[in-house]
């Protein structure tokens, strides 16, 4: 007796040797194994059902061969894509029987028991990883309908060489790291198309993808030149489910409830799979959708940054004279909180997934697949807090650590503000695509793939962000007092002597409160993006050659509105006249006042106090008030701005920054060929593998332009600064590149259990759409002493790197394995982002009397950088008894590390670099499981860049500290056809933190709760 852990079906033999094809997804497609699919045989063929709780081992096949499994570079031929998976990609038994069970079946001579569920996915992900060409990693659901997590992120950081960044606010995973690059370094396709999005990058937010009806995640570490070579870091294909996968009547659903402990709401999660074949299994349809909501409270405790500068002597101690403040007088190195503050966000989370699939397969050379992917998600976060503003030159009895980070310093007249928003942002995309597979011959075979593909980003009318701001200044100010007595990892900062003229039990008292500002916001992108693949592929024996090319043509489009543009977010600022403004309205009516959100323990774990509480209140109301004031233009409105602000009418409405407008177009030509052939080295199978592929890029980016000619200072705060502007007029830049991009894998069966790899590669990747902009755009709403602006670079090139994997693997037993994978990565072109300070058409600065000086940053395509590391990964079965885990570490190093003592304009360092290590434990048996999996990643630098950056040493860092999660899932198969599951993430409480240069220099710490989730499948 066989046993095979997993499901594979009939004809691999045959399969090994007839004409292979492209298809939509290089490795997805070939490697569809049946992650949906129960292997099925005749009702009259299955034996009886084995005793509840009967374990079967066999001894007649060594423990160190596994099932034969087609590799990623192998391609379906359109014959076996009409065939259902379980009997396209498996071996034939010797007796010509398949026979399935959930745990075991009677161990009668000559059958074959496929185990199902947990195990059989892990063991199809280590077959797909032993005879894969390249370094290539699988997570494949368990069943259709029953993926291992509910995020895709998640499910991804399991893996070696992968980890996660998270959205602090709702703590989901929204973005992996693979090997220390992260976001654009890292191409995600849907069945080997590459995915639109409207977010101004190249990356995805795996948030947005619904993990329900995935089958298989595949993340190929060494690129395959038919597939793309567009990731330094690597090229995450996503399969999804189509009609043939599996013949027949199909239908599974999903219900499930979550909570987050916080939030103390249960909100719900459901999906339908339906799919279908007809007319003796010649057309087939497939159909899903899925909607998701989460709801997260979230605490956070923040500085908007850490701007760099010099301090005079005499601000460390309480007096200065304007002589000592003079420029020529500031020499003492330092930092400085900009801004500080603590807020609540209340996140909603919905997501609509829908797919529908339609496949024609009229005879066994042709399949013809037309398929439609929708999503749509809706985030609406409610904020409310407080923040207290700061500016260098103000502070005195400042006391400096040995790093120049302040511990401790007072300013007078510091202004207190409660801030309310309501943040809107819809992310929809939708993509079609037809594929068509025919095998002219038993040794050739076509492919062509094409796609539409459209993402909006806050389609409609839709305000992204609608905020207000009320507080007390002026004569209710004081000499506020900040110290700062830890690490950013377990303290934040502390406030003294605050509130309303230093009383700090009136700290949120409405009858002083007054009007501030009101900022209207919305950003609206949208990414059109066509794509074609042609492929021919030619077969004989144990050579395959397969040629071809693809096109893409990508067109972003960027625009922002808000109510910076046209100052009116200032019409009512100054506080009003308990603060002593002339301008502002107060006190403000009761009615607005919707209670307070108290502080106290608002971090667990973190040292340091708070204010008792912060005001909650409504943004849309207190803008509907201020406009009910009437018209300033028609007559005098008490507590408006005059003249600061010119134009309004009483309507807060919005108007396009030029500065933002922005089109990029890029087309890219793409020629691939690769040759694989098996052989035989000493009597060892070797198995050879490469590749080349040419690609030609143009690209125009067309941007609006303006200088400013002004500058004034608003009599409403004195921290504000307004600018005015010359026209605007287009701006247009094209620029070309090209690049050769070769492959080479070779894969050395040393014995039947150990096997070596060595990979060498070239790979690129292309700089964010973002990036492209012809001009430089100085931005709305600047403030005293933090002018700032932003430019754009059309002339930017790609990433490129060459790639080294040096790996040995060692599959000792079934379904456990030992992998040790070395690699290298020399990458240039590393694109930089410097921050220069410099005048702008002479405009003048009306609080210094001399030229504006502008913190300008800018990308440039920069240093040289050598990545290296290693990947350990162990998976253990302990026999049957059900037991069994995963465990992996990465470890990398670079010769660019980060030197916090380097103050130049032009800092560099690879960013993205973490140890990490992962452990999942897990027991699957009688139709029970129990998963535990711990998540640990090192702290490592994010990107350069704070929230508020207009420091005088450049682009500030921004570090997220060391972290470690622990997440827990079971579930139950009360029978065949229905199962209970239930999920706890982040029951440890995790917390994610970050730092600026150094690690007192806190810039935010998010307290995202737990998460509990408790739902139900049903399969037929």
């Amino acid at each position: 007796m066989k046993i095979i852990i997993g499901q594979f079906g009939s004809r691999w033999n045959k399969a090994r040797r007839s004409p292979l094809i492209g298809a939509s997804s290089v490795l997805a497609i070939a490697l569809a194994t049946p992650a949906y699919a129960q292997a099925q045989t005749p009702a009259a063929a299955q034996p009886a059902a084995p005793a509840a709780g009967t374990v079967t081992t066999g001894t007649a096949q060594p423990a160190g061969v596994q099932p034969a499994v087609p590799s990623p570079n192998t391609q379906v031929t359109a014959e076996q894509a009409g065939q259902p998976q379980d009997a396209a990609t498996a071996p034939v038994p010797a007796n010509g029987q398949s026979i399935a069970t959930t745990e075991a079946a009677p161990a009668d001579e000559g059958q074959e028991i496929v185990v199902t569920g947990l195990r059989g996915s892990l063991q199809r992900n280590l077959d797909i990883k032993r005879t894969s060409q390249g370094v290539v990693d699988v997570i494949s659901a368990e069943d259709i309908g029953k993926f291992p997590d509910s995020n895709v992120a998640a499910s991804l950081q399991r893996l070696p060489g992968v980890s996660i960044q998270r959205s602090g606010a709702r703590g989901e995973a929204t973005g992996i790291t693979v090997r220390g690059f992260g976001g654009d370094f890292n191409t995600t396709l849907y069945d080997g198309r590459r995915i639109s999005t409207a977010t101004g990058g190249r990356q995805i937010d795996f948030s947005t993808v619904g993990a329900d009806f995935i089958g298989q995640l595949s993340v190929l570490k060494t690129p395959d030149v038919s597939l793309a070579s567009s990731s330094i870091g690597a090229t995450v294909d996503i399969a999804f489910p189509k009609p043939f996968d599996h013949s027949g009547f199909r239908l599974a659903t999903t219900v499930s409830g979550s909570l987050q402990d916080r939030a103390g709401r249960v909100v719900p999660t459901a999906g339908l799979l339906v799919s279908d074949t007809f007319a003796d299994d010649t057309f087939g349809i497939l159909a899903d959708v899925i909607y998701t909501r989460r709801d997260t409270d979230t605490n956070r405790v923040y500085v908007s940054g850490w701007p760099g500068g010099y301090y005079a002597p005499c601000q460390l101690t309480p007096n200065c004279t304007a002589d000592q403040l003079s420029t020529a007088n500031k020499t003492v190195v330092g930092w400085f909180p900009q801004q500080y503050g603590a807020e609540q966000q209340q996140v909603k989370d919905e997501r609509i997934d829908g797919r529908v699939a339609l496949q024609w397969h009229p005879s066994e050379s042709l399949m013809v697949t037309l398929d439609n992917n929708f999503s749509r998600q809706k985030i609406t976060t409610d904020v409310y807090g407080f923040g207290v503003w700061f500016n260098q030159s103000d502070l005195r009895n400042v006391t400096l650590d040995d790093n120049g980070t302040p511990t401790s310093f007072t300013q007078a007249g510091t202004p207190t503000d409660f801030t309310s928003a309501i943040n809107k942002q819809i992310l929809q995309t939708n993509q079609t695509g037809l594929n068509i597979k025919y095998d002219a011959s038993e040794n050739l075979s076509f492919e062509a793939d094409g796609s539409y593909a459209k993402s909006w980003l806050n389609p409609g009318d839709v305000i992204g962000s609608s905020n207000a701001d009320i507080g007390y200044s002026g004569l209710l100010s004081n000499t506020t007092g900040l110290s700062i007595n830890g690490n950013s990892s377990s303290a934040f900062p502390v406030l003294t002597n605050y509130g309303p003229a230093g009383d700090e039990s009136r700290f949120t008292d409405p009858t002083v409160i007054g009007s501030h500002v009101t900022v209207l916001q919305t950003q609206n992108n949208t990414d059109v993006l066509k794509q074609f693949r042609g492929a021919a592929t030619w077969k004989q024996d144990d050579l395959t050659i397969k040629v071809g090319g693809q096109y893409y043509d990508d067109t972003f489009r960027l625009s922002n509105k808000s109510t910076f543009t046209n100052n009116y977010w200032q019409a009512y600022a100054g506080y009003g006249g308990p603060s002593g403004g002339s301008t502002g309205v107060s006190p403000l009516p009761s009615s607005l006042f919707q209670g307070n959100i108290s502080l106290n323990n608002f971090i667990p774990g973190f040292d340091g106090t708070l204010p008792s509480s912060v005001i909650k209140f409504d943004p849309a109301a207190y803008q509907a008030y201020l406009s009910s004031l009437g018209n300033p233009q028609a007559g005098n409105v008490a507590g408006y701005n005059y003249p600061g602000v010119t134009g309004f009418t009483g309507s807060f409405d919005q108007a396009v920054d030029p500065g933002s407008v922005l089109r990029v177009n890029e087309k890219t030509w793409a020629l691939f060929m690769r040759v694989n052939f098996d052989a035989e080295v000493a009597g060892m199978p070797f198995h050879f593998n490469a590749g080349v592929r040419n690609e030609n890029t143009h690209l125009t980016a067309t941007g609006q332009g303006r200088q400013p000619v002004s500058i004034v200072r608003s009599a409403a705060d004195p921290t504000l600064l307004t600018l005015a502007f010359t026209d605007t007029q287009a701006v247009t830049s094209k620029s070309d590149y090209s690049y050769l991009l070769p492959t080479l894998d070779m894969r050395l069966e040393l014995t039947d259990k150990l096997q070596a790899r060595f990979s060498a590669s070239r790979t690129l990747t292309r700089p964010s759409l973002s990036l492209l902009n012809p001009v430089t755009t100085l931005g709305n709403g600047q403030r005293v002493n933090a002018l700032s602006a932003s430019g754009g670079n059309p002339n930017l090139k790609p990433y490129l790197a060459d790639n080294f994997d040096l790996a040995g693997e060692w599959y000792y037993k079934r379904n456990s394995y030992l992998s040790v994978d070395f690699f290298i990565k020399n990458v240039s072109n590393f694109i930089v982002g410097g921050v220069t300070r410099q005048t702008i058409n002479d405009v003048i600065d009306p609080t210094t009397g001399q030229a504006a000086v502008f913190a300008v940053s800018q990308q440039v395509n920069g240093p040289d950088a050598t990545v290296r590391g290693v990947e350990l990964a162990l998976q253990h079965v302990f026999g049957d008894t059900g037991f069994g885990f995963q465990a992996n570490a990465t470890f990398v190093e670079t010769n660019k590390p980060y030197d916090a003592s380097d103050i130049s304009q032009t800092g560099f360092a690879v960013t993205g670099l973490a140890n990490s290590a992962n452990f999942v434990g897990f027991y699957d048996k009688k139709g029970f499981q129990f998963r535990t999996a711990l998540n640990w990643r090192d702290e490592y630098l994010a990107g350069f860049g704070q929230n508020q950056n207009t420091g005088s040493f450049g682009s500030e860092p921004t570090f997220v500290n060391s972290s470690f999660q622990v997440d827990l899932s079971s579930s139950w198969d009360i029978n065949p056809k229905f199962s209970v599951f239930g999920e706890i993430l982040n029951i440890n409480n995790n917390q994610q933190s970050t730092h600026g240069r150094f690690k007192n220099q806190l810039l935010d710490v998010f307290d995202y709760g737990r998460r509990f989730t408790l739902g139900a499948r049903f399969r037929y």
